[in-house]
């Protein structure tokens, strides 16, 4: 079975951003920051992305390169080359001194459109809003932009993290900015999460690896013995940045007692549900694999 992704999930680790998406990160620790910011970094330069990076204004450049660049120079040629570029909001909106929403998605724009000139795939911008404080902008114009940036991503080959440090930021502001963002990202990399929907639904979110594997069995026995009266389950994997085959099996394993239900359903990648019918979906008789394809 095949099925388009409607995109109404707002949770996603880093990994399935794609061109289009504006998403929300936010962060309380100085070492944490780092992991959505280089993974973001090294998959844009990989998939042939041109790449801009505005640190917390404060944070030295060879600090920034220092840390995306661990445990090697993998960014130098990236750099050289003009794919990478480390900049600031000042930069941006110059020769502007003051912030205008206008002004940076008139400028971001016109970035985006250079690098597919230049022969990049598209342009993505990692920017961390430590800059709100340091041009001294009304909140108010930031929050403006965030929710009125539509036409900077719609259709559009341009993917932008907004991250949050949640020591800079008071509470409603932050509830206010992950509202405002059509995604959410997960802070950690390598982290899992699972989520209910209303129906019963089981959603897992980030990376069901080996470690994962205990909690993986748990989320689906619980959600199994609580559809147990309506017979029916959905599985949704598209959200998962990795699936190990440990995993893949405690799935088919626990679909295959599920004698209560009468149908649970699977939606999974390409990947995932490849991995599933090696690994024997086809022999489980009440679960059916549904292919998702996320419309860009």
């Amino acid at each position: 079975m095949a099925a388009r992704d409607t995109g109404n999930d707002r949770l996603l680790p880093v990994q399935r951003l794609r061109p289009g998406d504006h998403a929300f990160v936010s962060y309380g620790d100085d070492e944490v920051r780092w992991e959505v910011v280089t993974a973001f970094v090294r998959l844009g330069l990989a998939r042939g992305e041109k790449v801009l990076l505005l640190p917390c204004p404060g944070v030295p450049a060879d600090e920034v390169l220092a840390r995306i660049d661990f445990p090697s120079r993998s960014t130098v040629q990236a750099r050289e080359r003009g794919q990478l570029v480390v900049t600031s909001m000042r930069e941006v909106i110059a020769p502007d001194h003051a912030f205008t929403a206008a002004r940076q998605m008139g400028r971001l724009h016109a970035e985006t459109d250079r690098a597919v000139t230049e022969g990049h795939t598209g342009l993505r911008a990692f920017i961390d809003m430590g800059w709100v404080r340091a041009l001294g902008t009304d909140v108010a114009a930031v929050a403006a932009r965030e929710t009125g940036a539509q036409a900077l991503f719609t259709g559009r080959p341009y993917t932008e993290i907004c991250a949050y440090d949640r020591r800079r930021f008071d509470r409603s502001m932050l509830t206010a900015m992950e509202r405002a963002h059509p995604c959410t990202l997960l802070e950690r990399l390598g982290s899992l999460r699972s989520t209910r929907g209303r129906d019963g639904s089981l959603c897992l979110i980030g990376e069901a690896d080996a470690a994962h594997r205990p909690e993986v069995g748990r989320a689906l026995e619980i959600a199994l013995t609580q559809t147990a009266p309506a017979r029916r389950l959905t599985v949704d994997l598209t959200r998962l940045h990795f699936l190990s085959v440990g995993c893949a099996v405690t799935l088919l394993t626990l679909a295959g007692r599920a004698a209560a239900h009468e149908l649970i359903e699977v939606r999974c990648d390409r990947g995932q549900c490849r991995t599933l019918r090696r690994l024997g979906a086809g022999t489980v008789p009440r679960l059916i694999l549904t292919e998702v394809v996320r419309a860009w």
